[in-house]
């Protein structure tokens, strides 16, 4: 058998991965893919390559408000080459009927589909979880430059 590259691996997962939209949000009616639905289909393809992933949070502090940072790691098993790619997500400073914990796992579920959907080049920009304002007006505006 050819030996792949780790560039190589990861091409072969991000063509052959299918990610179904698996949840539905009954409040706006659409249906999105979690963090939890990339990682249920891909798992079967880190080892057919023979690679791992390894996903962190660390938590930031930017003027005043806190984000999740999330890192997947791509490393193949036979050497220590390793892709990474990072997601962050801003936390709310309240949301209605969350605890501060709550809060923190949300804004870390976002984070980290970020970083699967940029590792696994996952294209949300037509997904409605990506476009909904849930019925509020937003103005698209960069806090910051990673």
């Amino acid at each position: 058998m050819e030996k792949r590259t780790i560039h190589e691996k990861l091409q072969g997962i991000q063509s052959s991965l299918k990610a179904p939209k698996g949840q539905t949000n009954k409040f706006g009616g659409y249906t999105y893919r979690s963090a939890e639905d990339i990682l249920t289909a891909v798992k079967p393809l880190l080892t057919k390559y023979g690679v791992t992933l390894v996903i962190s949070d660390d938590i930031v502090g930017v003027e005043g408000r806190v984000y999740v940072k999330a890192t997947a790691v791509l490393a193949e098993s036979e050497s220590d080459y390793s892709i990474q790619v990072q997601g962050f997500a801003r936390e709310a400073e309240s949301r209605k009927g969350m605890d501060d914990s709550q809060i923190t796992g949300s804004a870390s579920s976002y984070a980290r589909k970020y970083a699967l959907n940029g590792l696994f080049a996952i294209d949300d920009t037509k997904d409605a979880d990506a476009t909904n304002d849930h019925g509020k007006k937003t103005q698209a505006k960069s806090d910051f430059d990673f």
